[in-house]
């Protein structure tokens, strides 16, 4: 359902996503991991369509997102870490507008909606205005709208900022559900509790390359740590940014050689 192939992101100077290919299959619930500024939330960016990867391609259910934008994302759902809701509006005018995006008709709004805002306990906000609700909730706003259309690939960045903890394992319990029943779910996150206890595979980001992808077994294989997941994450990216060094630092030229004696990076 999601293939990345070959993606390539630069800002300047700056590569924020570095030759990355990735394929995520239907019903697959995938998480990716990396520090900050690692380049998963641009990755994610560019599998939304919101910015263009300098090259490569990034596909949704076999549509190319740059030039079949309509088709990939009639089959998408992203939700960013803070996103933008109409503050002026109630989440029922939101969940409204939301669904008539997508062309559902009114039983089906009405239907869909009402049963997760009951799952998402929304019951006692769903007439109020967003501007005055909390982050938490409006997080768990902009999750049921964006379920809403029944998507078959759902990008999540963050998914538990700003949630409690019965909220989280609410969200936690539905996108495992929705992945079981075919839906690709795509989650950045740097909780690693996350990862570990939702991920069918887990990718590993850092320095703009996916440096390790795999189940937890397999994951903790590659880096030969056998204990939790941070373990693994820790010295996989510890391994990735010393080879990295490694590669940058110029080796000293031999006595009396002239500057075309040493090798540069």
């Amino acid at each position: 359902m999601i293939e990345l192939i070959h993606l390539v992101k630069k800002f300047g100077e700056l590569v924020a996503v570095n030759d990355l290919s990735l394929t995520v299959a239907r019903g697959e619930f995938f998480a990716v991991l990396g520090p900050n500024a690692a380049g998963k939330t641009t990755t994610i960016k560019i599998l939304a369509g919101l910015i263009k990867p300098t090259s490569g391609t990034a596909r949704v259910g076999g549509f190319d997102v740059q030039t079949q934008p309509l088709e990939a994302r009639r089959r998408l759902a992203y939700v960013p870490d803070f996103p933008f809701l109409y503050e002026k509006l109630t989440p029922w005018e939101f969940f409204r507008f939301t669904g008539q995006l997508f062309q559902l008709d009114e039983a089906r709004i009405q239907s869909a909606g009402r049963a997760l805002v009951t799952r998402f306990n929304l019951e006692p906000y769903v007439n109020k205005p967003i501007e005055g609700l909390s982050h938490g909730t409006r997080q768990r706003v902009a999750i049921v709208s964006a379920l809403l259309h029944d998507p078959e690939v759902f990008v999540i960045d963050e998914p538990m900022v700003g949630l409690d903890p019965h909220h989280a394992r609410v969200v936690k319990d539905i996108l495992k559900e929705r992945s079981l029943a075919g839906m690709t779910v795509f989650v950045s996150t740097h909780q690693l509790s996350v990862a570990e206890e939702m991920a069918d595979r887990i990718g590993i980001i850092h320095q703009g390359r996916l440096v390790a992808v795999g189940t937890r077994q397999e994951l903790r294989r590659q880096s030969g740590a056998s204990g939790p997941l941070e373990e693994t994450f820790l010295a996989l990216t510890a391994e990735e940014a010393n080879q990295a060094e490694e590669g940058q630092v110029a080796k000293p030229a031999a006595p009396g050689a002239g500057a075309s004696g040493g090798k540069h990076p």
